[in-house]
């Protein structure tokens, strides 16, 4: 079983900064891609942004040049700093990786997400 569990969030003016952590455990053998999801309300989930095992990036255009991914391998770890918020922001952020377990299983986890709200 494998379990990410994220930290940060919370309430910020906009313009301000924030940064999400996430940690994987469990039966990891490996991690490919990470990346953070987010769901306003009376919205779909969508991509914030993903980072791969080797670093490559991908942003939603929504973020591009306001949040960074990054993640540490040795720590199975992934973080999203977030710079320059804006009230549509505001959403519940989820952590995301696809693991290969020691059963060598692909699964994909979530987080349990962690709440972001931008004031105005």
């Amino acid at each position: 079983q494998v379990q990410l569990v994220e930290s940060g969030g919370g309430l910020v003016q906009a313009g301000g900064s924030l940064s999400l952590s996430c940690a994987a455990s469990g039966t990891i053998f490996s991690i490919n891609t990470m990346g953070w999801y987010r769901q306003a309300p009376g919205k779909q989930r969508e991509l914030v942004a993903l980072i791969s095992s080797n670093g490559n990036t991908n942003y939603a255009d929504s973020v591009k040049g306001r949040f960074t991914i990054s993640r540490d391998n040795a720590k199975n770890t992934v973080s999203l700093q977030m710079n320059s918020l804006k009230p549509e922001d505001t959403a519940v952020y989820y952590c995301n990786a696809n693991v290969w377990t020691t059963n060598w299983v692909s699964t994909w986890a979530w987080g349990q997400g962690t709440q972001v709200t931008v004031s105005s």
